[in-house]
């Protein structure tokens, strides 16, 4: 990650925050700012010695550029890396290694713990790639958990995943912890692989990793848990997750932009941190495009294999930032025949149950622009014939009116013209294309 961060910042690319900035609401309300679309590295964090990251995935620019291709090559790269995943190097030590802390530790010590919004609980990691394995210790997964900071070296950690919930299950069963590992400091194609589902996929997420960067990742053995990590990770917390034991969370501001918790979570107790000299900690600001873009694109990958199973002239889909990056889809057909339109929909919510509304557009229409979508919207649909509604279907927890009901309402909308009626939808245009504005002034 440091050399990413160089060569952006070298580049111009890089908020560099020299100013001292407080974790508890401030570094949060500066990435507010930019919304989480920009990388910052912030030099003097209040009562720490240890610089932050953050925003460095939060735009299909900064991911592309991360991975070294094209914004449009995103998607075909990611397939080709579930295709094509890249096995992890183990090596004997790293840089992860060059420090090496064994418990009791306090976690604060040891990077900034920010605290984002007015009502959150308290200090909260955020940003970690949580790495486990499954009961044989055979395969790897690693995903994304937020962790509350309770003192000393333990944390609670919020487990929504089914996969993990389940392997957790499996090890307190048997009155066993479950080993983890928790990395700060990766660059964001570990981040971005770390949301695929492993329910569809299967896959090692950090060879999937790799292979979107085009080589193996160096890997190292933790020293107190039977888990590799990445070599080159700044910071790594070692642990366990305990059996049988919960406590309450507290309240937190979530993905959908309310606040949600307050529910028993489970404890994790940490046995050891390593990191790198000078290390960088590394957060994601809450509901930012940076928490919500590796979910849109990872959606909008299995959105596309799906719809093209059954509407093979589909050709671009898009999930949407503000709906908490799952609820609303946009999918763009070149329209074969009446009925394509209302077809990709009815896939669309097939392949994901967090899905709510989905648009459906001819190809003469820019779904990334929301603008064009609401035109699209506006001039082609019209409700009685082009809208049709699911009732009573699996919605997301994260969207606060599904869980009024525990179920949701699915709305499919054909914004796409009559086929027979081409001619009177012709969009206007200008023949030229390209004027520079300074040559008339």
């Amino acid at each position: 990650m440091r050399d990413l961060l160089a060569d952006w910042e070298q580049r111009g690319l890089l908020y560099r925050i020299k100013k001292e900035v407080n974790a508890e609401y401030e570094l949060g309300a500066v990435l507010k700012t930019k919304k989480g679309e920009h990388p910052f590295l912030f030099d003097n964090i209040k009562g720490h010695h240890v610089p932050i990251a953050a925003g460095s995935g939060g735009s299909r620019k900064f991911m592309a550029d991360s991975i070294g291709i094209s914004e449009s090559e995103l998607i075909p790269k990611m397939v080709d890396s579930v295709v094509n995943p890249i096995p992890t190097n183990l090596v004997p030590t790293g840089p992860v290694h060059e420090n090496v802390v064994m418990g009791p530790f306090d976690l604060d010590d040891f990077s900034p713990i920010p605290t984002f919004h007015a009502e959150d609980c308290g200090p909260y990691f955020v940003s970690g790639v949580l790495v486990v394995k499954d009961p044989e210790g055979k395969k790897r997964f690693t995903s994304i958990r937020r962790m509350g900071f309770i003192g000393g070296n333990r944390t609670n950690i919020v487990i929504t995943s089914p996969e993990l919930a389940k392997q957790y299950a499996q090890f307190e069963n048997r009155g066993e912890p479950l080993e983890v590992a928790v990395m700060l400091g990766v660059v964001p194609s570990v981040v971005l692989a770390s949301q695929f589902s492993t329910h569809l996929f299967n896959s090692d997420k950090l060879d999937v990793a790799g292979a979107l960067l085009g080589q193996p990742l160096d890997v190292v053995q933790c020293k107190t848990v039977d888990i590799e990590v990445l070599a080159e990770a700044e910071i790594v917390m070692e642990g366990k997750i305990l059996p049988y034991e919960r406590e309450p969370e507290g309240s937190f501001g979530e993905l959908g932009g309310y606040y949600g918790g307050n529910e028993p979570q489970p404890i994790v107790e940490m046995s050891a941190i390593t990191y790198r000299n000078n290390p960088i900690s590394q957060t994601i600001l809450p509901a930012s495009s940076e928490e919500r873009l590796p979910m849109c694109l990872t959606r909008e990958m299995t959105l596309f294999s799906t719809v093209r199973q059954v509407v093979p002239n589909v050709k671009e889909v898009h999930i949407t930032m503000a709906a908490a990056a799952r609820l609303h889809g946009v999918i763009k057909i070149e329209k074969q025949s009446e009925g394509d339109a209302k077809q990709a929909a009815m896939a669309a919510f097939a392949s994901d149950k967090d899905l709510k509304h989905v648009v459906v557009v001819d190809d003469d229409v820019d779904i990334f622009n929301s603008e064009d979508v609401e035109w699209a919207i506006a001039t082609r649909c019209q409700a009685d014939q082009d809208v049709f509604i699911i009732p009573g279907a699996k919605g997301s927890p994260l969207e606060a009116s599904h869980n009024l009901r525990g179920v949701s309402a699915k709305m499919g909308i054909d914004a796409t013209y009559p086929l027979s009626e081409k001619e009177l939808f012709k969009r206007t245009s200008i023949p030229i294309q390209s004027i520079n504005l300074n040559d008339y002034l």
